[in-house]
């Protein structure tokens, strides 16, 4: 009975995580919801039922798998952004900037009205900030997303999210750990860890197509050769308490601009990249118990909501600006909704230094398990939307199609 019982326990999470993309390859072919929604769904429901009855080897395990998997989506995030784009149109950062801040300022006050401690609230604006990068890649690669609302949610993915990094930084340095509420230095802090991620990531990017070139595999090993790096990477910074975000976003971006060019197929890591992304979104939802989400699930919906409402107007109000149409940057505003695996990423690098703001913030746990299962739905459907979806082009039934925008 007991080598059964030790049996059962080393087989629950690979049983478990083929059952998760047996799951989401049958809801993705016969009513064509994302997988990783269904990912997050099947680990927030597994991670409640074996609660307390799993080894901890076994989730340390596949904490560096899921890292890893991050890293590689953080990569190709980096990858594809364009900066010379971001130069001529200054308004696509501006766009950045201010959901951001509205993002942060909306999240706030809604928080405070509610009766949320200052620097819970802070916290909770902060996270809010960010968009995930790999909620919202992966729904791009599965629907082949390709287009002006595709680019710009990529590009306001990554601009939002170390602008969420840095003052996530800087509000866990003031308010719990410089008990000295010694904001300069906290800020500074804050600074150091934005500076030192984003050089080790600039380093990385040099160094890597560097050592391609040597040994004569430019395009033919790339996606091994990137694979490892970004592994490395995602070990180094999590040893050296930098944030991992930052680090493989410039990666990617560094890697660039040094001319290396990936396919497609290597974007996206193959099959690799498949697995891991099962191994990602499972994993960060098995973090999140259910008592949390119920007791703070009204007030995160209603800040989700906000949330929403603001990223969608501040998308909208600066879409002509920008050269696309209002339709058009009302459905950008959609399709950076995922902010789940971002989320709570960012909370386990504060349990690592001692600190569960699960346990303190009941509201971010609902946020995070809403956004794990709904977002990803928002972003498909705002692709299908905008006509830039390989996969699902048509509207529903019944509705006759629009006209694509001349604006765009």
């Amino acid at each position: 009975m007991r080598e059964l019982l030790s049996l059962t326990d080393a087989l629950a999470w690979p049983l478990a995580l083929t059952l998760a993309w047996m799951a989401g390859e049958l809801l993705y072919r016969w009513a064509s919801v994302p997988r990783i929604a269904v990912y997050g769904l099947c680990g927030f429901i597994f991670g409640n039922l074996a609660s307390g009855y799993l080894p901890p080897a076994q989730a340390d395990a596949f904490l560096m798998l899921a890292n890893l998997g991050f890293g590689l989506m953080l990569f190709e995030l980096g990858y594809r952004i364009n900066l010379r784009w971001l130069r001529t149109n200054p308004w696509l950062p501006l766009t950045a900037l201010l959901e951001s801040a509205l993002t942060w300022i909306a999240v706030y006050l809604v928080a405070r009205a509610c009766n949320v401690a200052p620097l819970s609230s802070c916290l909770l604006a902060a996270l809010a900030m960010a968009s995930s990068p790999a909620g919202l890649l992966r729904v791009i690669n599965e629907e082949g997303g390709a287009g002006q609302v595709t680019e710009r949610a990529m590009h306001l993915t990554a601009m939002n999210c170390v602008l969420a990094v840095f003052v996530f930084n800087v509000t866990v340095g003031v308010g719990v750990f410089q008990t000295s509420g010694d904001v300069v230095h906290a800020s500074w802090t804050g600074l150091v860890v934005l500076a030192a991620s984003s050089g080790l990531g600039a380093a990385f990017g040099f160094l890597v197509p560097l050592w391609q070139r040597l040994v004569g595999h430019a395009r033919a090993d790339a996606t091994l050769t990137f694979a490892v790096a970004v592994f490395l990477l995602v070990a180094v910074t999590h040893e050296l308490r930098l944030s991992p975000v930052l680090a493989a976003l410039t990666f990617g971006l560094v890697a660039r601009h040094r001319r290396i060019t990936l396919s497609p197929a290597q974007r996206n890591f193959g099959a690799l990249g498949d697995l891991l992304a099962v191994l990602l979104f499972f994993f960060v939802a098995t973090t999140v118990e259910w008592r949390s989400v119920f007791d703070g699930f009204m007030l995160g919906l209603l800040l989700l909501l906000v949330r929403a409402l603001v990223k969608v107007a501040a998308c909208t109000a600066t879409a002509r600006a920008s050269g696309i149409s209002a339709r058009k940057g009302a459905l950008t505003g959609v399709a950076i909704m995922p902010m789940a695996v971002f989320t709570i990423v960012m909370v386990e690098q504060t349990r690592r230094l001692g600190v569960d703001l699960f346990d303190s913030l009941a509201p971010l746990a609902a946020m995070a398990i809403l956004a794990e299962v709904l977002a990803p739905v928002l972003t498909q459907r705002a692709l299908a939307q905008a006509k830039e979806s390989s996969q699902h082009p048509a509207l529903p039934p019944n509705k006759p199609k629009e006209k694509h925008d001349a604006t765009a």
